[in-house]
């Protein structure tokens, strides 16, 4: 997913992406969209230990760990959530645990998207960015050279 870029720079182009949109029922419709180019999570993954807690929809979280990266795989059996999890990806995968602890996300509140959400849906979305932000700090310190003083 990351192609090199920044996480800022992914943030920019959600950010650009949603300010060709008038209204917000075009913006969900986007959000749909999103979700649907998401690659389907295998089956296996599929398991009660990568249910993200707090969501209303079920969303299956999982990660792999490569060159001091960590990359972000996710479903959700709700299609807007789908989306709201695959833009997630789009920002944070492929990022180092630093990266990923200090990415302020602001493209959320760019876009106006907790203003729009239902409560449960923005308690959801903040549970999704919460995991995510635990499986990096799990991965903080893996594959760095050691500090020697």
């Amino acid at each position: 997913m990351n192609d090199n870029r920044t996480i800022e720079q992914a943030e920019e182009e959600i950010i650009d992406a949603f300010s060709l949109f008038d209204t917000w029922e075009e913006k969900y419709e986007y959000i749909i969209d999103l979700g649907k180019k998401l690659p389907p999570l295998d089956e296996k993954y599929k398991v009660a230990e990568n249910i993200i807690k707090g969501c209303q929809s079920t969303v299956w979280l999982v990660t792999d760990f490569a060159d001091g990266k960590v990359f972000f795989k996710a479903d959700s059996d709700a299609m807007i959530v789908k989306g709201l999890v695959s833009m997630l990806i789009e920002v944070l995968s492929g990022h180092t645990s630093d990266e990923i602890l200090n990415a302020k996300l602001d493209f959320i509140r760019e876009i106006g998207m907790m203003n729009h959400l239902a409560q449960t849906r923005s308690n959801g979305l903040l549970a999704m960015i919460k995991q995510m932000k635990n499986y990096a700090l799990a991965y903080k310190g893996v594959n760095e050279p050691e500090k020697t003083t």
